[in-house]
């Protein structure tokens, strides 16, 4: 659309707030904004010049144009956030967090349960987040299980049901987390009360939550319940200590947000702070990418409305670095220049700024956005400083991994042309090897390793990386000669922590250059060959590992360990209580076994320490 061509339908745009579409010749949407003054904003496009050789080819592109007129500045703002989210025009500000966040729900049924979910939907639920951490929830949501009795069971438990008594109370009665309500032992009422403090404490607020627990107690001393008065005191405890390990900035700041840009060419990053009774309750940080001639306001206002929107905020105070055009008569933008919200500020200005750097240093690791040639250079370094035969498009690196002398593992990690190959990752039980023997274990998931290679015809690396001492490149060698392999591929050993490498029967090690971009390349290996056997080894422990060492206890059975384990949350704990600690879980009969147990093999020195 030419500039002659706007003028003939410039009288037809009203001077009203609203939003305006561009769509191209074949009815692709090109670009969504937003205006106080539509007329004004949309001639804007026609009738100044602009440096910005996207924002022309935007022009040059238009075919016809929409627009939607609106009460006022706020509808237009966020019926533009709608129309960016849902279309994803390409001319827009990309947000680059394509992400699913956690939320807790308060399922919509009588004597509501809740859970974590990644879906939600319109069920009538309460959904209280999203959280940033997956994590984060379910230690939210244990915390609350183990303070707050409520029920876990999928049963249906409307007033019928109970009066007909269809139902029995199961374990988590017994326990005490739960009041039975499948029985009417526990009012609706009650449990209302329980629900209320749950979103008390979802929200950073556990002050009214203590005090209940602090009256309680009361209540119980006075009635010489003091084995009550002791539980209450302990939830108190945990209440008080979760709440010292949150960033709380200050009691007297209502709920506010607090955001910061950093913003390099059409690279933008800004930072969220959602703080709630004076406590850091969320914390995240998105990459955007700016697609037309858009200042850091026009940024920072698109992602305060996107992230506001994403996280469910309704503060009505945001704490910016400076002023933008935020719609919005309810909310109060804040510049302040000293006390506890300029503190808030500089924090997420740091956590911008480290974002961004993270970023960058995942990049030149990864080698990401690097060319074929760039990513070839770095080989050819690492070829030339370890005078290899042949340039190692194809390394594979080994590590062994155990905890504390039990279930050892076998890792190894496959890069092809500098990157990961993680299709050809593979995990390793060991088999053949008893007890915790490094060497054995390398020379047998060598051997495994290249044995299939060799029978399936399959490539062989041209380097191969063993991370470990000299006995550990030894015994993998060892394989490659009974596989009769010898000189077909180069194996070096990769110091711990040293970053030297070395060659068999040499004895000076290799120190690559410390700022080469081929020892970043190592470092990259060494550390994703640690992360994926460490990720396996735990997930080798999480299956029994914990229960199965309190069964092995004559006497105690999988009901009894995992009331410990409940009780206790660690076998690490269990073996610091002394018999009557135990016995307030167990009995007195079998409190004597579990001590026993551990005291005997703390003697002998044979216990494995979880």
């Amino acid at each position: 659309m030419t500039s002659n061509d706007f003028q003939q339908i410039a009288q037809t745009i009203p001077n009203q707030p609203g939003i305006y579409k561009y769509f191209d010749q074949g009815n692709t949407l090109l670009y969504v904004g937003k205006a106080k003054d539509l007329r004004k904003r949309v001639s804007s496009y026609f009738s100044k010049t602009f440096t910005s050789y996207k924002t022309h080819e935007l022009v040059q592109r238009i075919h016809h144009i929409e627009f939607t007129i609106v009460d006022s500045e706020q509808d237009a703002f966020l019926l533009e956030n709608s129309l960016i989210k849902q279309f994803q025009p390409r001319f827009n500000i990309n947000l680059k967090d394509d992400k699913s966040y956690p939320f807790i729900v308060i399922r919509k049924e009588p004597f509501p349960r809740i859970f974590l979910t990644r879906n939600k939907i319109n069920d009538g639920s309460e959904y209280l987040g999203p959280f940033t951490s997956a994590g984060k929830v379910r230690e939210l949501i244990s915390f609350i299980k183990q303070f707050i009795p409520l029920r876990t069971c999928k049963l249906n438990l409307t007033q019928a049901n109970i009066e007909k008594k269809k139902f029995k109370v199961c374990l988590e009665y017994h326990l005490g987390n739960c009041k039975g309500p499948c029985e009417g032992l526990q009012s609706a009422e009650d449990y209302a009360e329980g629900l209320q403090q749950v979103r008390q404490i979802l929200k950073g607020n556990l002050s009214p939550v203590i005090d209940k627990f602090k009256r309680q107690m009361r209540e119980y001393s006075m009635q010489l319940e003091f084995e009550k008065a002791e539980q209450v005191r302990k939830k108190i405890d945990y209440l008080e200590n979760y709440q010292s390990r949150s960033v709380i900035v200050s009691r007297h700041l209502s709920n506010l947000d607090v955001f910061s840009i950093l913003k390099e060419n059409d690279t933008a990053y800004v930072n969220y702070l959602m703080v709630q009774n004076g406590t850091i309750v969320q914390t995240h940080t998105v990459q955007l990418e700016t697609k037309l001639e858009e200042t850091e306001a026009e940024v920072l206002e698109f992602a305060v409305g996107n992230l506001r929107e994403t996280f469910n905020s309704l503060a009505s105070e945001i704490v910016l670095p400076f002023e933008i055009e935020f719609a919005g008569d309810d909310v109060t933008v804040t510049i302040p220049k000293g006390g506890d919200k300029k503190k808030l500020l500089e924090l997420s200005q740091k956590n911008v700024n480290y974002f961004k750097e993270e970023l960058r240093r995942k990049k030149l690791l990864l080698l990401e956005g690097k060319t074929d040639q760039e990513k070839r250079n770095v080989l050819y370094q690492l070829q030339e400083a370890l005078q290899l035969r042949d340039l190692p498009v194809h390394i594979e690196c080994f590590d062994n991994s155990n905890f504390q002398g039990s279930f050892p593992v076998s890792a190894m990690v496959c890069f092809k042309d500098g990157v990961p190959s993680k299709k050809d990752y593979r995990h390793f039980n060991v088999k053949t090897v008893e007890g915790i023997n490094d060497f054995a274990t390398m020379k047998e998931v060598v051997y495994r390793r290249y044995k299939r290679l060799k029978e399936e015809g399959q490539p062989l690396p041209q380097l191969v990386i063993i991370d470990g001492g000299k006995g550990q490149l030894g015994a993998a060698l060892e394989s490659i000669r009974e596989l009769e392999l010898t000189g077909k591929m180069t194996l070096v050993g990769l110091a711990k922590n040293e970053e030297e490498i070395f060659f068999a029967g040499d004895k000076q090690s290799v120190k690559l250059p410390w700022d080469s971009e081929s020892l970043k390349l190592v470092r990259r290996i060494r550390d994703e060959v640690h992360r994926f056997g460490i990720t396996f080894h735990r997930q080798k422990r999480s299956k029994g590992t914990f229960v199965n060492e309190l069964e092995n206890i004559k006497g105690i059975g999988k009901q009894t360990a995992a009331q410990l384990l409940k009780h206790f949350k660690s076998v690490n704990n269990i073996k610091t209580k002394t018999a009557d600690e135990i016995a307030v879980v167990t009995g007195k009969a079998k409190s004597g076994l579990v001590y026993n147990y551990f005291h005997q093999a703390s003697v002998n020195n044979t216990e494995t320490v979880l």
